[in-house]
Order: structure tokens, then C-alpha cells, then sequence
């Protein structure tokens, strides 16, 4: 049965009165919200000086792909005939959009805790030069993580599928600059940088770690890397691994800041899917073998294989 077109207009005016009607609270709401932006128990960041722009973080990122796998990443084609102009010019753009981020970076923690000057653009310049300076290092040793992803996974088919399609060699590349950074006391952009890739690829490195070369995530979902936690050459680890810290006491942000709280893993090892190794004094000797979910808050000598008893399987038949 049709409504009347008269009573259809007079709801729709009931309605937008009503809506009207609520929108008339909101500037009230709005000094509310806005008189909380002075509340120090709250969180607020009003100043003049900038925090980070997520997109200009994402991009950064994305430069420096195209520029440590020339070729395989960005809209141009590349060949030898533009590689010096293309080179060029992603050098040139990546090294304003970089500098801008890591002198926001310094000059925020200047202002925030009241520190003395420190020529923040003339440092955000001069970082990000010894940055590019350490690029092909820096791609020499991504070089041996793909080589090593390759030589220990069979179903690689070439080099080109590590690099465009899995996600450790994306996510080890976001650590090796965020380190970088990190290495330069950049405050929080590394951290941004590796939280960026911990979205995208489920593999939380900290950018404090150290990670020698050869290094493999394979699969990679659920990996978390403490800041201190320290991993030789040639190491594979698998999905699920956790390299943590022991369980922290109280206002333990103050008692253990910048003390060593994750394992060390020596040369050669392998650990396994879902297992857990905790605590700053636990070493894995070289050549060892963690298996899967095996739990360790102490360390293993070299050449020692650590495994689960196997466990025992029940059946029962269900009466249907």
C-alpha cells in the first residue's frame, strides 16, 4: 500500500529537524575534546613542528626498494641507456623526502624535551648523506639474504620471486635501513619505518637488532625480533619464532632500558617454527637447531640439537 506523498514529506522534515537537532551539540562537544588536548595524563602533539606523515614514511620506503633493486620496483623501465638519469634522480628525491623526515625527528625531541640545539637540519642532512654513503653495502648485504633465501628453499623457483613476492626479504630490507637510521640515534622514524613493515608482513624486527648477513625468514608470519637481541650469519628462522625478553618487573622501561634483554644466536643455526628463546644471557652456540615450539631461557651449547618429545596422539571413536 503506497504512502501518501504528503506524509512522506512531513517524516522527511521530522528528520532532518531531528538530525539538526543533534548536530547543535557538537561545537559544545567539540570544546570538550579540545579543552582534554590540555590534559598532561593525555597524549596530544600540538606544536608548531610536525610529527611524521605516514604516506611520506610509505614512500620512503618505496624509494629505497627501487633504488636497492634497480629495476624491479617503480613505473619507468630502466636500462643503461637512463639508468644514470633515473639513479639520479630517485637519489635526489629520496635524500629531500628522507632529510625532512629525520630532521622532524631531531628537532621534535629537541623541542619535546627541551634539549640543546643541535643544528637539526644541518645533522638531518649530514645523516642521511652516511646513509646513502652505506647503500651499496647495504644492498651487497641483501644480496646474501636473497641468495640465502634462494639456496635454502625449494620452492623458489629464481631470484626475481624473492625479491618482488616474499615477505621476509621485505621485511629484513625495512630493518637493514631502519638500522641504519637507528645506528645514527634517529629518534622514531626506524621504528616507524619497521612497524610499517610489521603491518604489511606480520614480521616485527626492532631496528636496534643485529642481523648478520645470509639471513632468512622463511614465511615469516608472527617473527618478533627484540631490540637488543643480536643473530650472526648465515641463520634461518621460521614462522612463529620469537626472540624475547624474559618476563619485565615493574617500571622495568627504567631498570632495563639499554641493557642486553634478548638471546644471541651464534653462526649456522636454525629455529624452527613457534619456538621461543628469551632473556639477554641466553646464547645459541653455533651450528645449533632449535625445533619447533620448543621454549629456552638458557642457552644451548654449539652444535646442539634442541627438540620436543614427541608427543602422544589419542584417538577415540565417537559413537554416532
Amino acid at each position: 500500500m503506497s504512502q501518501n506523498p504528503q506524509t512522506i514529506d512531513q517524516s522527511c522534515k521530522i528528520d532532518a529537524e531531528s538530525a539538526f537537532n543533534f548536530r547543535q551539540r557538537l561545537p559544545a562537544l567539540a570544546e570538550k575534546i579540545i579543552a582534554s588536548c590540555d590534559d598532561e595524563a593525555c597524549y596530544s602533539h600540538i606544536d608548531y613542528e610536525p610529527l611524521h606523515s605516514e604516506t611520506a614514511v610509505i614512500d620512503i620506503i618505496k624509494r629505497f626498494r627501487e633504488i636497492l633493486f634497480p629495476g624491479y620496483f617503480g613505473e619507468q623501465k630502466l636500462d643503461p641507456a637512463n639508468l644514470k638519469y633515473y639513479m639520479g634522480q630517485s637519489v635526489s628525491l629520496l635524500f629531500d623526502t628522507l632529510s625532512d623526515e629525520v630532521t622532524h625527528s631531531i628537532r621534535h625531541d629537541c623541542l619535546r624535551y627541551d634539549q640543546s640545539c643541535s643544528n637539526c637540519s644541518e645533522s638531518g642532512h649530514q645523516i642521511v648523506l652516511e646513509v646513502f654513503e652505506a647503500v651499496p653495502q647495504l644492498r651487497r648485504v641483501l644480496a646474501t639474504d636473497v641468495r640465502a633465501f634462494f639456496e635454502g628453499d625449494p620452492a623458489s623457483k629464481s631470484y626475481d620471486e624473492i625479491i618482488f613476492a616474499y615477505p621476509g626479504i621485505f621485511a629484513i630490507m625495512v630493518y637493514r635501513i631502519a638500522h641504519l637510521l637507528y645506528l645514527k640515534e634517529v629518534p622514531l622514524l626506524p621504528r616507524i619505518m619497521t612497524e610499517h613493515a610489521h603491518s604489511v608482513t606480520g614480521i616485527d624486527i626492532h631496528p636496534g637488532a643485529e642481523i648478520g648477513e645470509y639471513f632468512v625468514i622463511d614465511h615469516g608470519t608472527g617473527v618478533v625480533i627484540g631490540e637488543t637481541a643480536v643473530i650472526g650469519k648465515n641463520v634461518r628462522i621460521y614462522q612463529g619464532v620469537t626472540l624475547g625478553a624474559l618476563s619485565l618487573p615493574q617500571n622495568a622501561g627504567e631498570q632495563l632500558r639499554g641493557k642486553k634483554r634478548h638471546p644471541t644466536i651464534d653462526d649456522d643455526v636454525i629455529i624452527y617454527s613457534s619456538a621461543t628463546i628469551l632473556g639477554g644471557n641466553t646464547v645459541i652456540g653455533k651450528r645449533s637447531v632449535i625445533g619447533g615450539n620448543v621454549w629456552l631461557t638458557e642457552s644451548v651449547p654449539p652444535d646442539t640439537r634442541v627438540i620436543m618429545e614427541t608427543p602422544k596422539l589419542i584417538y577415540k571413536k565417537e559413537n554416532l
